[in-house]
């Protein structure tokens, strides 16, 4: 799979599947999740709901229409929230290997992914970037290209640094 990182908006990427940084709750929320729930419009908030009646748990994914977006799927993952106490690792990590095999059950072939857990959540924006780029080349996966989308400059030299090295 080719890794690279682009600058931008994750809801402007033109991929088949978008990965959202949602809630437990898969109704909607701030950073990523809100951003994603602006730009897709309300039916995917109803897809949320049909689909997942309680949620998701934490390092879990599933999928929904991508609505007004370019793309034609959002997975939708949830990360750990390091601030209120969930610092296990795996279940970061567990995210970006969901979205994959998710992915490769729709038959993704290309995909976008933010940071998941590193804004809002408060995970270490160096080990997230980290825990992204270990994932993403590990993983087994028919998806032959994913973009890390950085909000900023200063995340997207983190991550290019990191694909460099």
């Amino acid at each position: 799979m080719e890794l690279t990182v682009v600058q931008g908006d994750i809801t402007e990427q033109q991929v088949d599947a978008v990965v959202n940084a949602a809630n437990r709750a898969m109704r909607g929320g701030g950073g990523v999740d809100g951003a994603i729930h602006r730009a897709v419009g309300p039916e995917v908030l109803a897809d949320c709901e049909r689909r997942f009646p309680r949620g998701l748990a934490t390092g879990d994914a599933g999928w929904t229409t991508a609505g007004a977006m370019p793309s034609r799927w959002v997975v939708h993952v949830v990360g750990p929230n390091f601030s209120a106490g969930e610092r296990d690792r795996s279940l970061l990590t567990g995210c970006y290997a969901r979205a994959l095999a998710v992915a490769d059950g729709l038959g993704a072939l290309t995909m976008a992914f933010p940071l998941v857990s590193a804004g809002i959540y408060g995970w270490p924006k160096d080990d997230a970037v980290d825990a992204a780029v270990e994932t993403l080349r590990a993983t087994p996966t028919e998806v032959r290209a994913a973009r890390l989308v950085a909000f900023d400059a200063a995340t997207y030299d983190l991550i290019a640094e990191r694909l460099r090295g």
